[in-house]
């Protein structure tokens, strides 16, 4: 039997070579619990990030807008799916994912513990929280792990519109009365911040950024996407005429970069932590969504049991 010291090896070579690993492959115990967490983490993600959006669906102000919001949260429904596909390919089971996540062992991103207090909210969450999303999951499709990658392919297609969309809310109401324009630069102001969290602890605090680094299931550290996000970002809020809420944001000709100031590190870490402004709400939404939801699992079971029952009889009459 060969070692664990030459299989590991062997693996690494295949990363480096930009092969993709499948689901049946040998992996490294902690390659696969690092992509479990990180995927599972993902999903939730999307499933919670429904919840602060899913309340103005029946407050957007135009049919169109209610029409384009409503197919949002069901394209980050879908995501869901695609993810927790993704990590059941690795071992992990779709119930254990849930329950961890309703026990709160299981984290999701921090910035879907913030309310949202206005329609221009849904402009900055477009705009701002899926822009930080997509900066992250662009490089996801290249992935080590050949079914994240495939997944994110599609996902990344969606969110990009959801970003246009987004900035396409705000545009709006920066061109209108000066009541929009104010209603969009206190949604900028709310978001901005937490927003630069979404890309996680800085390099330095970041337990796991080098080793998933080395497997190619990142390809860039926590505060590069966040400064590739900065630099993306700031021409755009000049476009729209709103105001980063950031004094100390400015264009470094030596670096070729903009210069920012401190994230609140200590909000971050109690929001992820379960402290944070929605943390109990969102919580007790999608476990009460889930309990209500019973039903409609087993009525699923029930029917597909059935057909494969009605399948069966037929197949031994033929």
């Amino acid at each position: 039997m060969e070692s664990n010291y030459n299989l590991e090896t062997r693996f690494q070579e295949r990363i480096d070579r930009e092969e993709k690993i499948e689901a049946r492959d040998w992996m490294p115990d902690k390659y696969r619990k690092t992509l479990i967490r990180q995927i599972s983490q993902h999903a939730h993600s999307e499933i919670v990030g429904m919840l602060p959006e899913g309340n103005w669906i029946t407050r957007a102000p135009t049919l169109r807008r209610k029409a384009a919001l409503l197919a949002k949260v069901q394209d980050e429904a879908g995501h869901g799916l695609y993810l927790y596909s993704a990590a059941e390919t690795l071992g992990a089971t779709r119930e254990q994912m849930i329950e961890d996540l309703h026990t709160g062992k299981a984290k999701y991103s921090s910035i879907f513990n913030y309310p949202t207090l206005a329609w221009a909210d849904m402009g900055a969450i477009g705009w701002l929280v899926d822009g930080a999303a997509i900066m992250n999951q662009v490089m996801l499709t290249r992935t080590s792990y050949g079914p994240y990658a495939r997944a994110m392919v599609r996902i990344c297609k969606e969110e990009s519109f959801h970003q246009r969309q987004g900035y396409e809310i705000l545009l709006t109401l920066c061109r209108g009365s000066e009541a929009q324009k104010a209603m969009a630069q206190d949604a900028v102001n709310r978001f901005w911040w937490p927003s630069l969290m979404m890309f996680g602890p800085s390099d330095k605090e970041s337990t796991n950024s080098a080793q998933s680094m080395k497997w190619k299931i990142k390809r860039k550290s926590n505060d590069e996407l966040r400064q590739q996000f900065i630099d993306a970002t700031v021409p755009q809020a000049e476009i729209l005429g709103v105001t980063l809420p950031d004094p100390e944001l400015k264009w470094d000709e030596e670096s070729q970069h903009y210069n920012f100031g401190e994230i609140d590190w200590d909000e971050f870490w109690r929001v992820v932590k379960g402290h944070g402004p929605c943390n109990e709400d969102r919580l007790k939404a999608r476990i009460s969504a889930h309990e209500k939801g019973a039903w409609v699992r087993e009525a699923a079971v029930a029917y597909a049991a059935k057909q494969k029952e009605i399948a069966d009889q037929k197949a031994i009459s033929a």
